[in-house]
């Protein structure tokens, strides 16, 4: 069973966009063994949308598209799907009604004939209600193949595809098990980890596929099993798995598929009731952000001091002004100082610190560019590490992030483990 995803937007080919979408809606896909063939982003030009229709029916069994159902007359996208499917627009009063109430009750501007119009649906399309806009989505079926036209904005997409899109596909389609396991490694590139594997990976039941998912200082590796017995395909993957920590344990941390590091850190420290704060330079507060996205993170989470400029370092994290004199800002003695000074500030168990330089100017430091320190304070001392991170502001930021949580997690075990 194959789909392709239409994203309809100028605004997606000029950059002005990033498709958001079509990320969201692979994955919901895939999570009922529907494999996406293609996405495909185009204009909102009606000789280019009818030829990606035609081509998409030639090519997959579903067609998803979303984008060009507004009010305004550059979108066009219903018009071009009565002209696809010989059909014609016919006023739909459900939907014309949850238009009138969404003016009535949240929309501050008087309702024009423009909106009414967006109730104008093709007369052989079936309504997915759309709860939370104006734009219905719609679904129509020709010749054995579904073709489901939905808004582009996105939080309305989600609701209709989880909502309507999904059980509409899994009630009129049967479909093979697809499963994925996602296993994050810290500490060796790819190659590296390839060489290590090489014999595990060239056995790997006929089932089960790899891929290697390199990302600024972790290697992730999917393993996706196909087929119509779900478990037998899940012992399969857990088999596989149990052989892989007896050749490659030392560097795995966690499943992408369960929770991120940070909340299994997070957790961690919740159980022991330890508290966590940070002291960040180079990685400009990234390290923080991680840690209270997650709901229920001011429990384990202080606070963090984002001493981006010298004077900070000094003034707010007490760093003496001697020490940075004498081994500069970008220094394993400043690292664990910032570790130090921040636990005690904060009343935290633990404590992270990052001094580096991320270029593309070597700033208060004649550290060379892509160097970088991290430091962390336990409740049994302080350690650092020296890094070199290559020469993109970006790619050194990113491995910063990375080898912080890496090094956070691994303290974290040591004094749970110790405790």
């Amino acid at each position: 069973m194959k789909a392709e995803i239409i994203t309809i937007g100028d605004e997606i080919l000029i950059g002005q966009i990033v498709d958001t979408n079509s990320a969201f809606i692979s994955k919901e896909l895939n999570k009922i063994g529907i494999s996406v063939h293609q996405i495909t982003s185009i204009q909102d030009e009606r000789e280019h949308i009818l030829q990606s229709l035609k081509e998409a029916k030639e090519r997959v069994d579903i067609v998803i598209i979303t984008g060009g159902l507004g009010p305004t007359k550059d979108d066009i996208t219903k018009k071009c799907l009565c002209e696809f499917f010989g059909d014609k627009l016919v006023r739909n009063n459900e939907v014309l009604k949850h238009i009138e109430e969404l003016f009535e009750k949240y929309i501050d501007t008087p309702i024009s004939d423009l909106n009414r119009d967006q109730a104008l649906i093709p007369s052989k399309a079936t309504v997915l209600p759309n709860k939370y806009g104006t734009a219905a989505g719609m679904w129509f079926e020709e010749d054995g193949k579904v073709f489901i036209s939905m808004p582009g904005v996105p939080y309305e997409m989600k609701e209709l595809t989880k909502d309507e899109l999904i059980p509409r596909l899994m009630k009129n389609f049967s479909r093979p098990v697809i499963l994925h396991k996602t296993v994050i490694t810290y500490g060796l590139g790819e190659s590296a980890l390839a060489d290590k594997i090489e014999s595990w990976e060239d056995n790997l039941p006929k089932e089960i596929k790899l891929a290697y998912l390199p990302n600024l200082g972790k290697v992730r590796l999917r393993l996706t099993a196909r087929g119509n017995d779900e478990e037998y395909l899940k012992n399969l993957i857990d088999g596989q798995i149990t052989d892989l920590h007896e050749i490659i344990g030392d560097v795995i941390y966690g499943y992408e598929d369960d929770d991120l590091v940070e909340v299994l850190i997070a957790r961690m420290l919740a159980e022991k009731g330890w508290t966590l704060s940070t002291a960040e330079s180079c990685s400009g507060g990234r390290l923080a952000v991680k840690f209270t996205r997650a709901p229920g993170s001011s429990a384990t989470f202080k606070g963090s001091i984002v001493s981006y400029a010298t004077e900070v370092k000094k003034e707010l994290l007490g760093v003496s002004e001697e020490l940075i004199e004498q081994r500069s800002v970008v220094s394993a003695e400043v690292a664990e100082a910032m570790a130090v000074n921040a636990r005690k500030k904060f009343h935290t168990d633990f404590a992270i610190s990052t001094t580096g330089n991320a270029g593309p100017t070597k700033g208060d430091s004649d550290a060379e560019i892509g160097t970088v320190f991290i430091a962390i304070a336990t409740p049994n001392g302080v350690t650092s590490e020296k890094f070199m991170f290559g020469n993109h502001r970006e790619k050194v930021i990113g491995k910063t992030v990375n080898k912080a949580m890496e090094l956070l997690q691994q303290a974290v075990i040591k004094c749970r483990d110790s405790s």
